[in-house]
């Protein structure tokens, strides 16, 4: 398994699933991690090699891939998450004479806004992507929105090597907590109506339209953001004007914005709370963070792009708000009814809360998804 995230460095959906199923793989089958970052008891981390320090940080993620090329050369299979790996099990590939497995969580292509992050890196990181799908023995789409996107991105791949093997949930970890020692060490009062956002600052979340849309919530819904990590200095800069301009007009208390970062447990009882959790993202493969939060029994207000409504049933588990981008007022307004018809209904949004949690558990659970990604391997094997 190669990847850049593997904890305590998670700080993405990738992250998420890619620790999960490998805890599940290993009860089964024999499966070494390969990550980045500093050393760990349960994995191989390589840091970028010290020549690369101060190089574009495209140019030090292939450095790392190198290090994990000359450190795979005994496995049998290599399973490669997000481009900063896929480089490490496309070379692997090729070097030890083994199939490689990618798993597609996000497509360079549908990411334009990166290259403001990573100038000509993206340029880099898009020709990585391309050859490593193009290449790889079978590529796993995390939902049938992201099997379309990879097959329209990249017209040369087999639609035969792509196989969907949807994000899963630990429902064990992700459940409703009724204590509030959170909450009121955060300043939130006990019942105090609010919405959830969780997540990085990037162009690719939406934060900005959903701050923006809370300028139009009904009077007593507190918008909550445990946001940070800002992609570039120019989204960090939005997003705190948009937040002080929601200040401005509606008070200091319309918003808390939690920027440290926040340990699982307390995240779940965050959910928990929570009258809804919202997800503006206008690009996700599945979103993930929606699972966790239905797993807690919260209703959902996402956006209704790539695989979220393979997650969120409308009007069951949650209310999906399309999005288009020539129509960005249009989304936010709508983003804002949805919150606000939810807070006028408080008891739909505790059956919603039900119901995502009894859709969480029965069919995204790790075990199932191990299993599905087994036979993958298979396959990959067979060829």
């Amino acid at each position: 398994m190669l990847t850049r995230e593997w904890p305590p460095d998670i700080y993405g959906g990738a992250g998420v699933h890619v620790e999960h199923p490998a805890a599940q793989l290993r009860r089964k089958i024999d499966v070494d991690v390969h990550c980045f970052g500093e050393p760990r008891d349960d994995a191989y981390a390589h840091p970028v090699p010290a020549g690369l320090a101060d190089a574009n940080a495209a140019i030090g993620t292939l450095g790392v891939d190198l290090e994990m090329v000359a450190a795979t050369g005994t496995v049998d299979l290599l399973h490669s998450h997000t481009w900063y790996a896929n480089f490490a099990g496309h070379l692997g590939a090729l070097l030890h004479g083994v199939p490689h497995v990618v798993t597609a969580h996000s497509l360079e292509p549908l990411r334009p806004w990166k290259a403001e992050q990573l100038a000509g890196g993206y340029r880099v990181s898009s020709w990585v992507e391309r050859t490593a799908y193009e290449s790889a023995a079978r590529i796993i789409a995390v939902s049938h929105g992201m099997r379309a996107d990879v097959l329209a991105a990249y017209p040369a791949v087999d639609p035969d090597r792509v196989v969907v093997v949807h994000n899963g949930i630990d429902t064990d970890v992700y459940r409703p907590d009724p204590a509030t020692d959170v909450l009121t060490d955060l300043g939130l009062e006990p019942g105090e109506r609010y919405v959830l956002f969780v997540g990085r600052i990037t162009r690719q979340k939406g934060l900005v339209h959903l701050v923006n849309a809370a300028r139009r919530f009904d009077d007593g819904v507190r918008l909550v953001l445990r946001a940070s990590s800002p992609a570039t200095a120019e989204i960090g800069a939005e997003t705190a004007a948009a937040v002080d301009q929601l200040r401005a007009e509606r008070g200091e208390r319309s918003v808390l914005w939690v920027q440290e970062q926040v340990s699982r447990p307390r995240l779940v009882q965050l959910f928990t709370h929570a009258l809804a959790f919202v997800c503006p993202s206008i690009y996700e493969p599945l979103g993930i963070v929606n699972l966790e939060a239905m797993a807690c029994e919260t209703a959902v207000v996402p956006s209704a792009v790539g695989g979220i409504p393979e997650a969120v049933v409308a009007g069951e588990t949650g209310l999906l708000v399309p999005y288009d981008p020539d129509e960005p007022r249009a989304f936010e307004h709508a983003f804002a009814d949805a919150v606000n018809a939810l807070a006028a209904d408080p008891a739909r949004a505790r059956t919603m809360g039900a119901q995502g949690r009894a859709r969480a558990v029965g069919q995204f659970g790790w075990d199932a998804i191990a299993d599905e990604t087994i036979a993958v391997y298979r396959a990959a094997l067979a060829v």
